[in-house]
């Protein structure tokens, strides 16, 4: 195996855990929150395999952060 550079340019992609951990939510509220049309949703990695892209989930936490500012 060669120790290759992965470009800048190449989108990041989480998977469920890593969302999981970013967001504090639940399987169970991510899927939700997929189907109500309030959270991102996750892209087909092949097979059952799934992922979100790391920039619609940190847009996901800017928003909710700019939400609770506005609320302050």
């Amino acid at each position: 195996m060669t120790n290759q550079t992965i470009p800048d340019s190449l989108p990041q992609i989480f998977n469920r855990k890593t969302v999981e951990q970013i967001t504090t939510k639940s399987r169970t509220s991510i899927y939700r929150d997929m189907a109500a049309g309030t959270f991102p949703k996750n892209i087909s990695l092949g097979g059952s395999r799934v992922g979100w892209l790391a920039s619609d989930i940190a847009a996901w936490v800017e928003s909710r952060i700019a939400a609770s500012k506005a609320q302050q």
